[in-house]
């Protein structure tokens, strides 16, 4: 069973914003690209939608969360799942793996 949204902000309300959405060659960590479509299946949203999601509470700054409560504990349960076992910090120490 999927959970509620979050209660729609004012935004949401405001009347639909056309944009020109664009593909990228984005390489990210497997694991957390696992976690990140698990998360998008779970809000029947597509991975772009998350991502953007993600970005734009990121950007705002401080206090705005792309989630929150059940969906965290969600997250933690796909990290699990995927073997996603490393924090917020980890990606400073990210080096691709070497071939051979």
């Amino acid at each position: 069973m999927k959970p509620a949204r979050k209660p729609v902000p004012p935004a949401r309300r405001d009347p639909p914003m056309e944009v020109e959405r664009v593909q990228t060659g984005v390489r990210m960590e497997k694991r957390m690209v696992k976690v990140l479509k698990a998360v998008a299946e779970y809000y029947d949203m597509t991975l772009g939608q998350i991502l953007e999601d993600i970005v734009l509470h990121a950007f705002e700054g401080p206090g705005a969360n792309a989630f929150m409560g059940e969906a965290v504990k969600r997250i933690a349960e796909f990290k699990k799942l995927y073997g996603m076992d490393y924090d917020v910090h980890a990606s400073y120490r990210f080096r691709e793996k070497q071939e051979g």
